[in-house]
């Protein structure tokens, strides 16, 4: 079949190669034309494009699945295997070290390479609709027919979001951040870290987190919540970088002697916690021959590092439901794939946004001197820490952490971590200024 893909990001990229592996001709649009000669690529609109990620092993497996040559192609362009011990002391696969820019980049060059997939480069304006059901896409005032149109043009969706009139979950979750990316010196050995992936710190009134990348680079957040102005000043690099040196286990990344900056400060833009279906209000599908895929459909914030993934998780199944579903020669039940897709989301996807915001609100409760709401479920994160003082919350964390299962599976352990907080215990504070102190730092740094 034709098929029409809007966006061509991590998310459209990899379904255009798992689809065009399958014999279907695909074309995937994008405004962005794509690296330039010198191999830099600004990829502008595309904020996250240079903002930390985790790279979980989901990723590596659905790579591994539907794009080998495009998982070849990120080892060649540096992506790092890492394997993680876990509780039990076996070796488990723990993701891969990488930007995303790099990432993307290695994509990118496999999906140019992938007979049946075209990249073109131009504004989707619209999707063309043929007797109630989507017919293809209007590109710069052409149009492109097409047997399905699939949304992954990420959580603005600007030239679908008139069609899916359905409730949706969630929205704005009241945290920013900035980030920085550096490179560790030669010969320099890495700061202490908490995983394989990343480092994090928890303040009084902010948090700062390190993810550790590939060949040495490293990105560092500090986020903060989006009601507190007095940390705004971090976007300045005279801020960023008073602050990095008074908060002492960013400061272990970031010494001079230690790495180098590679980039500016990058401030976030605003962050969601926010699901949506496939359904208008009606119940019925949005528009018959149109599935929204990856952040149109799931999109949380980045503590946890989980974008990538419940994207790829995605493309896993909607590829794994378009091959069963296909009929004689190239046909496919189109309809039959969205809902099942859909009803699949709903209950693989939607548990991981409903998860942050829970954490999200009480983390940034909390930021403002809140106590711990010991009548309401405990969110995901102090059930965690609260394994520190009852071992026997920790064998419920590793599905948790490694998204083998789903949030609910620390439900089980949760009362007794609601008792490990009633004794009067609270998850302590890592070293360094609190926020009052830290908006202090900064807002000298930034007027000097």
């Amino acid at each position: 079949m034709k098929v029409a893909i809007i966006g061509a990001g991590p998310t459209g990229l990899l379904l255009g190669i798992g689809l065009a592996r399958r014999g279907h001709q695909v074309v995937a649009v994008d405004r962005d034309a794509g690296p330039a000669a010198d191999g830099t690529w600004a990829r502008r609109g595309v904020m996250q494009f240079h903002h930390a990620h985790g790279f979980r092993p989901q990723i590596a497996r659905v790579l591994q699945r539907e794009a080998p040559a495009a998982w070849a192609s990120w080892l060649v362009h540096g992506g790092e295997p890492i394997e993680m011990t876990l509780p039990d002391g076996t070796l488990s696969p723990a993701g891969v070290r990488s930007r995303r820019s790099t990432f993307e980049i290695a994509l990118r060059a496999a999906a140019l390479q992938q007979p049946g997939l075209r990249i073109r480069q131009g504004h989707v304006e619209q999707v063309d609709i043929d007797r109630g059901r989507a017919s293809g896409i209007r590109v710069d005032g052409a149009e492109l027919q097409a047997d399905l149109v699939l949304d992954a043009s990420g959580r603005a969706s600007r030239a679908t979001r008139n069609l899916r009139t359905g409730a949706h979950i969630g929205g704005p979750c009241g945290i920013a951040y900035v980030d920085r990316q550096y490179r560790l010196r030669d010969g320099v050995p890495t700061p202490p870290m908490d995983n394989p992936l990343a480092w994090q710190g928890e303040y009084d009134g902010y948090q700062v987190i390190v993810f550790l990348h590939e060949r040495g680079t490293f990105s560092t957040l500090i986020v903060r919540n989006t009601s507190d102005r007095s940390l705004v000043p971090l976007r300045h690099n005279a801020a960023f970088d008073a602050a990095a040196r008074a908060i002492p286990g960013l400061a272990a990344w970031t010494d001079p002697a230690v790495s180098r900056p590679l980039t500016e400060v990058l401030p976030g833009g605003p962050l969601l916690n926010l699901y949506r279906g496939q359904r208008s209000s009606d119940g019925d599908l949005a528009l018959p021959g149109l599935i929204f895929v990856g952040d149109a459909v799931c999109t949380t914030t980045p503590n946890f590092g989980r974008g990538i993934t419940t994207c790829y998780l995605q493309v896993g199944r909607l590829l794994e439901l378009i091959d069963g579903h296909a009929r004689a020669g190239d046909i496919v039940d189109r309809e039959l794939v969205a809902i099942e897709f859909d009803a699949w989301c709903e209950h693989n996807m939607r548990p991981w946004v409903e998860d942050h915001r829970r954490m999200d609100d009480a983390l940034t409760r909390r930021w403002d001197g809140q106590d711990i709401d010991l009548t309401d479920r405990l969110p995901s994160d102090l059930i965690m820490s609260a394994a520190s003082q009852d071992a026997s919350i920790r064998p419920a964390i590793v599905p948790y952490v490694t998204m083998q299962g789903l949030p609910s599976c620390l439900d089980e352990v949760e009362p007794r971590a609601k008792a490990v907080f009633r004794t009067g215990w609270r998850p302590p504070l890592s070293e360094g200024p609190g926020r009052a102190e830290l908006a202090d730092i900064v807002t000298r740094a930034a007027a000097a």
